[in-house]
């Protein structure tokens, strides 16, 4: 791994944690897990960095979260945010940077936009919401099927987060298309 490779996955765990710094909502009937941009910057370190380096942006920014540096929504941090409803989500992150980076990778023949929008809602909705779901579930002692549900209230936002992700990685795929590693690199 270079100099910039590790340039970019610390950068891109540095915008996972400023997106903390947008206000967070409270959603009380998921156990307290929280509505924030963070997901994005998930999304985007995969669609940009691809699989393996969008994956240890996110393992870094959860590893000083791990350590007590209060980055998550809110000013949360330390490692009692991993024995609460939001361990599943936060477990997903990476897991979800991973797909969407594979899925860049893996969708060449598509242009930037539709293969972005597909690798941020199968790796960043898709993939987090698989490991999000049962933990809520596990962790606030709710029914699969009414986590399930309740997670219903997060679509629309990472929706958007999708469209923001896309658009994002088209603008840059034209301007700096050495910047979209999960392309650049795949070749």
């Amino acid at each position: 791994m270079n100099d910039r490779s590790l340039v970019q996955i610390a950068f891109y765990a540095a915008l996972i944690a400023a997106l903390g710094l947008l206000p967070k909502v409270a959603i009380p009937v998921m156990g307290g897990v929280p509505i924030t941009a963070q997901t994005l910057g998930v999304m985007l370190a995969g669609v940009m960095l691809g699989p393996v380096r969008g994956a240890l942006a996110v393992l870094l920014f959860l590893f000083l979260v791990a350590l007590g540096v209060p980055l998550l929504a809110g000013g949360r941090g330390g490692l009692g945010v991993f024995a609460s409803p939001s361990v599943g989500f936060l477990i997903g992150w990476p897991i979800g940077a991973f797909a969407a980076g594979l899925i860049m990778q893996k969708t060449t023949s598509l242009s930037v936009l539709p293969a972005a929008a597909i690798a941020a809602t199968i790796g960043g909705i898709g993939v987090v919401y698989l490991f999000g779901i049962p933990g809520v579930a596990l962790m606030a002692e709710l029914p699969l099927v009414k986590a399930a549900l309740g997670s219903a209230v997060y679509i629309p936002g990472d929706l958007i987060k999708v469209a923001i992700t896309a658009v994002v990685a088209q603008t840059v795929s034209r301007g700096l298309p050495r910047a979209l590693m999960s392309r650049t690199l795949s070749r």
